[in-house]
């Protein structure tokens, strides 16, 4: 016959499993040092003015269409 299974025990045993996949997953999300988090920062920037640099159009704030004027009803 199968082997005997406590599934309360199964159950917190998935879920700690889960728990430390999480965990682990956090630790590499926000475990840097002050440094890592700024040299991550600037080479972001850079990438980021690169990309803008070798933009055809510039972007603009304001949008291309005026908006239409308000009509009372």
């Amino acid at each position: 016959m199968g082997e005997l299974l406590n599934l309360r025990r199964a159950r917190k045993a998935r879920e700690r499993a889960a728990k430390d996949q999480l965990a682990e997953a956090n630790r590499l999300a926000f475990g840097r040092t002050k440094a890592e988090r700024q040299a991550s920062s600037a080479q972001t920037d850079l990438e980021r003015a690169r990309l803008d640099a070798h933009r055809l159009e510039p972007l603009s704030d304001a949008p291309e269409t005026p908006a239409a004027p308000a009509q009372d009803a």
